[in-house]
């Protein structure tokens, strides 16, 4: 099964980028399957239904958010009515929404998506997300229930993005980093099978500080005062993600890329 996955869409800038390339390299690559984690597409702080719609239309089978999953309000009701939107899986309990959801992808098989928050440097403690991941990949075994499963982690800290690849390697087609906005240069196959990346990067404008207008960021850095908001860097857009192939009998992964189109960081495609 050919999937991709899409790091943070960052603003307007990665929406369009979204917009304008997903159509294509789906047809282009025969991709089956496509997740993108829009946590920050509704001006780098959550995801409206407006904007959910947007990377639907787009292309998008999947939509993981994050721990700005309800910073737009109307996504509280929205996620609710959207099964293709899923919030982490490990956040409140009370939250409206699903985790985790079994999709059909192209062909009539089916797909596995999980998203967890990490713990590490985290602004707000979240449950453990090696105790949530575990049921639902039990319950899902991989090259059963689920021809694939891709897994979210959404989280600071590189090293427990990398504990969570090898605790899933075996029982997932793909363990994938976001939040931190940054791609990694280690996408690898486990050595149980499951493709892994630290980091997917995001779908914004590289000409700025993890996707932010540079101004004030730089102000705050050196001066250490705020003076104005935060506002996404609006200059052409990269898209930047993960594309996997793995076995349709096993669920294991064949092949795994890094993926960059347009803006700064092109770079060939599968």
């Amino acid at each position: 099964m050919r999937c991709l996955f899409l790091g943070d869409v960052m603003g307007r800038a990665g929406r369009a980028a979204v917009w304008e390339h997903l159509p294509r390299i789906r047809d282009e690559w025969r991709l089956d399957f496509v997740v993108v984690n829009g946590e920050n597409a509704s001006n780098g702080m959550g995801l409206s239904a407006d904007h959910a719609r947007v990377l639907l239309a787009a292309g998008a089978d999947c939509i993981t958010l994050g721990d700005h999953a309800f910073d737009q309000k109307d996504m509280l009701q929205f996620i609710e009515t959207e099964p293709r939107i899923l919030r982490p899986l490990n956040f409140a309990k009370s939250a409206p929404g699903k985790g985790f959801r079994l999709f059909t992808a192209r062909g009539g098989r089916k797909v596995l998506v999980l998203q967890v928050l990490g713990q590490v440097f985290m602004k707000r403690p979240f449950d453990d997300p090696f105790s949530a991941v575990e049921p639902v990949l039990k319950s899902h075994p991989l090259g059963g229930m689920a021809s694939a499963v891709i897994v979210d982690m959404h989280c600071e800290a590189s090293s427990e993005k990398m504990a969570m690849g090898h605790y899933c390697d075996g029982r997932a087609s793909l363990v994938v980093g976001t939040h931190t906005h940054v791609p990694t240069a280690d996408a690898q196959i486990l050595n149980g099978g499951t493709a892994y990346q630290t980091d997917a990067g995001m779908c914004g404008d590289y000409n700025s500080v993890i996707g932010m207008d540079k101004g004030e960021p730089m102000r705050r850095f050196i001066t250490g005062m705020p003076k104005a908001r935060f506002t996404p860097a609006a200059g052409e857009a990269t898209l930047s993600g993960v594309f996997v192939d793995s076995d349709d009998k096993t669920g294991l992964a064949r092949e795994v890329q890094m993926v960059r189109i347009g803006g700064r960081l092109q770079q060939a495609a599968p």
